[in-house]
């Protein structure tokens, strides 16, 4: 028996218009409904707006052009501002290379800064938001542990005006998780439920690379900031915590945590300066 059912008008068959275009969204709209298109994150994008992507960048060299080519194909304007951390595997000359290329890409600028000496993630990213000048700015770590064909899903709550802040949560919904260290999960619970208890928000994942900032946040947070290694995390926790109105969504993202053999950096210091950042900037900041 066929399951195939005469409609009472034509479907397209191709999209033609760019993606999260006006045209694009109403066409798919018309298909599927609004319903649909909300859960499905099909939305439209206005023709203005820009995305900042940082990527704080540290001994790299394997993964960078992989991630670099996947959050180039992401269908937004954007400009992409890569930090190099004086790293020592080659990745200063790749993005040395990055630097004279000629890309010839209209949906993307691609910028690089270059740290003279090693402070760490924390500064790499502080350095990078102080440069950034989008509507709206995302971090995307550079060893594909997360992918950036998400950023759009995650984008969506801000473009409409219902969010400030967006987190990129590996422990809300059904999003595949790459099974790996049970330590590492039982730190990150407790380190969110300790930052929860001084921020009074009630995150699933604070120490999450994806966390997504409109202008206003990123212009107030920014000058505030001082870590330079992983406490940056808890810090711009509670930096947007005390920031006047501000709307923190949380959105689940999949996850393909790497091993250290792999290159991953997180340690158990990074744990102990993490707890001491909650706190500090918990009460006094």
């Amino acid at each position: 028996m066929s399951c195939l059912v005469d409609l009472p008008f034509e479907v397209p068959l191709e999209i033609t218009s760019e993606p999260y275009s006006k045209e694009w969204y109403a066409s798919l709209r018309a298909i599927l409904g609004a319903g649909a298109c909300q859960q499905l994150g099909i939305y439209a994008i206005p023709e203005d707006f820009l995305l900042s992507v940082v990527i704080p960048v540290y001994n790299e060299r394997n993964t960078l052009p992989k991630l670099l080519d996947r959050v180039r194909e992401v269908p937004i304007r954007k400009e992409i501002v890569l930090i190099d951390d004086c790293s020592q595997d080659g990745t200063t000359d790749l993005l040395k290379e990055y630097e004279t290329r000629e890309w010839g890409d209209p949906m993307n600028e691609i910028r690089v800064l270059f740290h003279e000496k090693n402070q760490g993630k924390g500064a790499a990213v502080r350095t990078g938001f102080a440069q950034t000048k989008g509507d709206a700015v995302i971090i995307q770590d550079a060893d594909l542990e997360y992918d950036p064909a998400e950023i759009p899903r995650l984008l969506q709550p801000i473009v409409e005006g219902r969010a400030d802040v967006v987190y990129g949560s590996r422990f809300l919904g059904d999003q595949p998780h790459r099974v790996l260290y049970f330590w590492h999960y039982l730190g990150n619970k407790f380190l969110t439920l300790l930052s929860n208890a001084f921020t009074n928000l009630n995150l699933t994942d604070m120490e999450t690379c994806y966390k997504l900032f409109n202008r206003r946040i990123i212009d107030d947070m920014t000058p505030k900031l001082c870590q330079n290694r992983f406490g940056i995390e808890p810090e711009m926790t509670a930096r947007i915590s005390k920031i006047k109105e501000c709307r923190v969504f949380e959105m689940s993202i999949s996850y393909n945590g790497r091993t250290y053999a792999q290159g991953k950096k997180i340690g158990i210091k990074d744990g102990f300066q993490a707890l001491y950042c909650i706190i500090r900037y918990g009460l006094f900041s």
